[in-house]
């Protein structure tokens, strides 16, 4: 009896603890849950502040197009969408010298984005001296990612100010600093490739005198020169972080090429006619291009200032050309491998025949024509710096209007932007119609390959 009545007591206590076993498990997995829910939304909130103000761009344009389709009473008031943006631009301001160092890198972002996919130049005309006081905290103190994001937001507050004394001012106080970081060999890596870009392109929008241009052009030409083995030496390794360093004090170097004097080009082909074909044997492929792409460059203006120039070893120079035209080495990546045989094959036929390959960049209405190495350069370091904004840029900058000889900005009314849209049929067809034109070439060269076997 006694071994009865302790057998059932362990069986109903064994019950009752299977029974509140789930309700303890479910508690803890709720209590496991909420809190790995809330560190995600106070990374996701970060995340998200990042992008609002580009969705507020968005959400504005989609409402200003359907206003234009639809009615007067229809329309959106655009005078507040323009307020709630400003007022989160200025909140972003502020964020920029926020303790946090997560806050000011996320601030940073949203400048980035926002002066990137807009024109903004009323609105930071009387802040800009603000601004430029807080990307100058974040490029002292900061470090790595927030120093190059700082660069990068001065790059394109430079780019909204213009070649005004506005932009100037910007670019007269912060080169001391961005010529400090980009020759420091102690600082972070990315933050100095920020500065590279950002030191070229204020540079280029902003330098006032010969002195400030010559100044920019013997900082990068320090840094890239790292990479140019003595003549006869072997091609010198770096880690691909200091490539890239390289690269981006080339591009901007050779940008600073298109606004030299005369006699400054002079002496340049002197000194580096000689000193760049060595780079054509980097292993960095980036390197490649971009050396190639100036040597391509120095030629065009060399001709500009002597219609009969002559270079000793073209021979030589165009048999290394020929070979990157034509560099078919497996231990290369496939779209590296063909990047460069496009670029190089368009490098070797000028220097062969003197003609450049001719590009068209379509944007809204207008069409601009890259006919030139010196345009060529300038729309590349336009569109590196703005990204998928370069469109927005050429059709509403006045900037880039003037650099590019686009003159002022069209003013168009609703109908004239209704009457340029294609209607989703007409694409159809016009896809269509190219679908069956290339696979007809395409069955063709099959027929022919049949025929051969």
């Amino acid at each position: 009896m006694w071994r009865r009545h302790s057998m059932l007591g362990s069986m109903a206590l064994c019950r009752h603890t299977a029974r509140s076993l789930p309700g303890r498990v479910g508690s803890l997995r709720w209590m496991t849950r909420a809190r790995s829910s809330a560190k995600a939304e106070s990374q996701a909130s970060d995340d998200e502040a990042a992008s609002e103000v580009l969705s507020h761009y968005s959400s504005a344009s989609e409402s200003t197009s359907v206003a234009e389709e639809g009615t007067g009473s229809d329309a959106v008031d655009e005078q507040a969408q323009q307020e709630e943006v400003e007022d989160k631009l200025k909140e972003c301001i502020d964020n920029v010298t926020d303790k946090s160092t997560r806050t000011r890198q996320v601030a940073l972002e949203s400048l980035r984005l926002a002066f990137s996919c807009k024109t903004l130049f009323d609105f930071l005309l009387e802040r800009r001296l603000t601004l430029t006081d807080s990307l100058e905290k974040c490029l002292k103190k900061g470090k790595g990612e927030e120093q190059s994001l700082a660069a990068s937001v001065l790059t394109l507050l430079c780019l909204q100010m213009g070649s005004g004394p506005e932009g100037e001012e910007v670019f007269r106080s912060l080169k001391p600093l961005l010529i400090s970081i980009l020759t420091d060999s102690s600082a972070s890596p990315i933050a100095r490739q920020s500065c590279a870009t950002a030191l070229g392109m204020c540079c280029y929008i902003a330098a006032a005198d010969v002195e400030d241009l010559v100044s920019c052009l013997t900082s990068l030409e320090g840094i890239f020169g790292a990479s140019c083995p003595d003549e006869g030496s072997s091609v010198l390794t770096h880690s691909p972080l200091l490539q890239t360093l390289h690269c981006n004090a080339l591009q901007s170097w050779s940008l600073l090429l298109t606004i030299c004097p005369s006699s400054q080009i002079k002496k340049i082909l002197d000194n580096h006619l000689l000193k760049l074909p060595l780079l054509l044997s980097s292993d960095n492929v980036n390197l490649r291009i971009v050396a190639g792409e100036t040597i391509a460059l120095l030629f065009e203006l060399a001709h500009e200032l002597e219609e009969q120039f002559f270079y000793e070893d073209t021979d030589l120079l165009c048999t290394k050309l020929k070979a990157l035209a034509t560099d078919s080495n497996k231990y290369r990546a496939k779209t590296d491998r063909r990047k460069q045989r496009s670029i190089f094959r368009d490098v070797l036929h000028f220097i062969e025949n003197g003609e450049c390959h001719e590009e068209t960049i379509k944007f809204g209405l207008e069409c601009m024509y890259v006919d030139s190495w010196v345009r060529r350069r300038m729309y590349n370091a336009f569109k590196e710096v703005l990204g998928s904004g370069v469109r927005h840029h050429l059709q509403n900058n006045e900037l880039l209007r003037e650099i590019f000889d686009l003159g002022p900005p069209l003013v168009l009314d609703a109908a004239a932007i209704k009457a340029s849209k294609i209607s989703r049929f007409e694409k159809h067809l016009y896809n269509s119609a190219a679908f069956k034109a290339r696979t007809k070439a395409r069955s063709r060269v099959r027929d022919k390959r049949a025929d051969v076997l």
